[in-house]
């Protein structure tokens, strides 16, 4: 199956959160944000963890006190994975967690105060090479402007967004990167693909308090997968109501359906109906689970008929397509052997990570599919 993307991306500058590239050539990063308790370190570690096994490439952490800094230095001690600093108001925590080891911070130059603040914090930014990114939100616009235009438009997040550029602007500062989110996905697209006609920095997608973990992965779906199609992103975050896990989970999805990140495993699998001949559901939400920590990209279509089956089977890696007596196993597109229903999940998981661990040995992949 081809796998090299349509996509023409947006051309933008490129910056470096920890060692990871946003912008420019690199490959789209996800990310997701705790929601522990900072000062919890252990929990908020052990949170960071998991992420990072599910391939996180970057993770933010909100730091709203003095107390949380102290403790996101600690926190910074005990995991590899980028970390941001999600910092509203007070400069002096900005200015501590730079000495603590950030890799980027999470802070709107025109709510820190004074400009002797900002120009504190983009010091501190310059001479540690720490990237700002500046997130608007259409929940936390400021007074003038909703008076300005009555409520929460496209055009008054990219106000916003403008006057925050231009102080960094005047400050000779570019290692930047932004956002523009709202929970109303007409509202945060029209707001990103206008931000993407003026500036040059990378752009941060989400569309903000998206909902559930159902509600808000469809949501997300269609409001980053409308602008990724379009070229707009360099990193992206799904904001679920939901384990942060979950937000990994659903963002290389869209991206690996859009054919910018290939991480893992690509399953098809038929939706199932009457003339199945293996328990179709039940087969791809074990291998699923079962094979959730393989990060080497492969095609596996599950197929429970000879209707589509082959098909799909014949265009993959790994294919299943349901038979009688016994179901037809394919490798690399050619028929392989037949395999009966009660031994289909053990055998084709063992199949999968043989073929996994034969791949990752070969040639590596273009570096537009290389995970950061």
């Amino acid at each position: 199956m081809q796998y090299e993307s349509p996509i023409k991306r947006r051309q933008s500058r490129q910056i470096m959160v920890g060692n990871v590239p946003v912008g420019g050539d690199a490959p789209i990063s996800v990310q997701s944000m705790t929601n522990t308790n900072t000062c919890d370190v252990n929990a908020t570690v052990a949170q960071i963890q998991r992420l990072e096994e599910v391939s996180a490439d970057i993770v933010r952490v909100s730091v709203p006190s003095m107390e949380a800094a102290e403790a996101f230095g600690k926190i910074r001690q005990q995991v590899t994975v980028p970390l941001i600093a999600d910092i509203h108001f007070d400069y002096k925590i900005a200015l501590r967690v730079a000495e603590l080891g950030v890799d980027c911070l999470r802070i709107n130059p025109g709510n820190i105060g004074r400009q002797h603040r900002v120009q504190a914090v983009v010091k501190a930014a310059r001479d540690r090479n720490i990237p700002i990114r500046i997130g608007v939100n259409a929940g936390s616009l400021g007074k003038e402007l909703l008076r300005s235009y009555g409520e929460p438009t496209p055009e008054a997040l990219v106000e916003s967004a403008m006057r925050h550029i231009d102080i960094l602007d005047k400050l000779d500062f570019h290692d930047f990167k932004i956002s523009v989110k709202a929970s109303d996905i007409f509202m945060a697209v029209a707001a990103y693909r206008q931000l993407a006609e003026q500036i040059d920095q990378p752009l941060h997608l989400g569309i903000t308090e998206a909902g559930g973990l159902r509600a808000g992965t469809v949501k997300s779906a269609i409001g980053l997968g409308a602008l990724l199609m379009e070229g707009i992103g360099d990193t992206l975050r799904v904001s679920l109501a939901a384990d942060p896990v979950e937000e990994i989970k659903v963002g290389f999805d869209i991206l690996k359906s859009l054919r910018l990140r290939t991480k893992g495993i690509n399953f098809i699998a038929c939706p199932s109906c009457s003339r199945q001949n293996f328990d179709v559901i039940k087969t791809i939400n074990a291998l699923e689970s079962r094979l959730e920590d393989v990060k080497t990209h492969l095609d596996v279509a599950i197929m429970g008929c000879i209707v589509n089956g082959p098909g799909e089977a014949k265009d993959v890696d790994v294919g299943l397509t349901g038979g009688t007596p016994k179901n037809l196993v394919y490798v690399a597109g050619k028929a392989d052997h037949k395999l009966s229903n009660d031994e289909l999940v053990d055998r084709l998981e063992a199949m999968i990570r043989e073929k996994a661990a034969k791949k990752e040995q070969s040639t590596p992949e273009p570096i537009r599919f290389e995970e950061a």
